[in-house]
């Protein structure tokens, strides 16, 4: 469940209209009023919706209504809260762009980025968020575009540093530093933003005051993170590289010595499982589990495998359970320095060659008994939100007449997402979905229309919850 907390003060000639188009996204809208001066009060009066107000006598800062908010939505039994601000600056009819990755990543933090070149943006604006993400980057290791945006989606239950919230607006930022300390993901999503001209513009920002206050807590933080956060941020990654480095080394001494041997694909295909499965279950802190398996087909049916894609160990958890898979994978594979000898030895397909021409080079691997992995999305995805599907898996398994097998990969986006080598946090899980037979109305229709259809159940699968 998610609910929308909008903090304000003084922003009375714009919350009204604020209000009303988030509540077109989200049903239950929690309104914290920071001490106001003005008609905010026969604003939220005049509204027709219902609405959970808290009304706080007087103004403690953008942090003490958040807080407020936080608290307020933990107590009603929500999961999710969205915050946005209610100047105006903020777009609702974004909301959906950040509900989507929220509801199929739920345990991360969801941030709006703001194109801080934005026309009419002040130059003190634009400085103060330059100087927040170089911080922000300084204490966490993490590069975000926008540290300072009012518009995000935080899962309520994973929220750190509450009760050390700052008062005034970088209450925001530190909400993020701490986060990121605690291994938490935090995910970037483009918004829009409005600045009205200067004339029209309501603004409590204080420049040298603010910028003295942030400065004194940038500097706590910075101790922080040398002394605590950046220690707990890293320690896995630094047990776990000097551990896959080592796998890394005796498989290619392993098969060097197969290549002696003259051994055959499905040798190096066993070898590839098993290393892949020691290191998936060897997480620090992370556990790897696998789920459904009384749905998955016994390994020795050849069939088209395929999965949703957010992390480089994707690969490596679908082939820790399967002794005789060949992967449809990018160029860069084979040349990539952990994965070119399996990539070669084991006979993976090049993806770029198409699969309508290659038909007959997989059909002769599913003769052999070798089933086909397949990413329908073609790449990673980098927010960790499903993308759109390519329809050649679809094609393959018709062409083919052999099953196909869905499996969905949750948490290995927190492990560590495209872009990153960071180790995260979390708890990777892989679960066999029903698998689809030949016989199966679905494969009577298009391949085009089968590709729809499973894309959808994907999508039904990876929300965790409504707005």
């Amino acid at each position: 469940m998610i609910c929308a907390i909008i903090p304000t003060y003084n922003n009375a000639s714009t919350l009204g209209d604020i209000v009303l188009r988030t509540a077109r996204y989200i049903r239950d809208i929690i309104v914290v009023v920071d001490g106001a001066t003005d008609t905010t009060r026969d604003v939220l009066r005049a509204i027709e919706i219902p609405l959970t107000i808290i009304d706080l006598p007087q103004n403690g800062g953008k942090g003490h209504a958040l807080k407020a908010g936080f608290r307020k939505a933990i107590e009603m039994g929500f999961t999710h809260a969205l915050t946005i601000d209610s100047d105006g600056q903020h777009f609702p009819e974004d909301i959906p762009a950040l509900l989507t990755v929220s509801q199929q990543q739920p345990n991360c933090f969801i941030v709006g980025s703001r194109d801080i070149q934005a026309a009419n943006m002040p130059g003190t604006n634009t400085f103060a968020n330059k100087f927040s993400n170089f911080w922000f980057t300084v204490q966490t290791g993490i590069r975000l575009p926008d540290t300072q945006t009012g518009m995000r989606i935080y899962p309520l239950q994973r929220l750190h540093g509450l009760s050390l919230l700052t008062s005034r607006y970088e209450a925001e930022l530190e909400l993020l530093v701490f986060a990121a300390w605690s291994n938490e993901k935090i995910i970037p999503v483009p918004v829009r933003v409005y600045y009205p001209s200067a004339e029209e513009r309501i603004s409590h920002f204080r420049p040298a005051y603010d910028f003295t206050r942030i400065s004194i807590l940038n500097t706590f933080l910075c101790f922080g993170a040398v002394l605590y956060g950046l220690p707990r941020r890293y320690w896995r990654s630094l047990i776990y590289a000097p551990w896959f480095l080592l796998i890394w080394a005796l498989t290619l001494l392993v098969i060097a010595v197969m290549m002696l041997f003259r051994a055959k694909e499905q040798t190096y295909r066993r070898f590839f499982s098993a290393c892949s499965s020691l290191l998936m279950h060897t997480f620090p802190g992370s556990p790897f589990r696998i789920q459904g398996k009384e749905k998955a087909l016994p390994p020795s049916t050849p069939a088209i495998y395929i999965a949703n894609h957010t992390s480089l160990f994707d690969i490596l958890s679908i082939v820790s359970g399967h002794p005789n898979l060949t992967i449809v994978t990018q160029n860069w594979v084979f040349s990539n320095p952990f994965f070119a000898a399996f990539a070669h030895k084991a006979n993976f397909l090049p993806a770029t060659a198409g699969f309508e021409q290659m038909v007959e080079q997989y059909r002769t691997e599913v003769e052999k008994g070798t089933s086909v992995l397949v990413f329908p999305e073609g790449s990673r995805s980098r927010n960790g939100a499903l993308c759109r599907f390519h329809r050649g898996a679809f094609y393959l398994a018709q062409q083919l007449h052999i099953p196909l097998q869905p499996v969905l990969l949750e948490d290995t986006f927190r492990v560590m997402s495209k872009g990153e080598i960071h180790i995260g946090a979390a708890q990777p899980t892989l679960t066999f979905l029903d698998s689809i037979m030949p016989d199966d109305p679905l494969f009577q229709q298009t391949y085009q229309a089968m590709c729809s259809r499973v894309h959808q159940m994907y999508i039904d699968q990876l929300t965790h919850y409504q707005a």
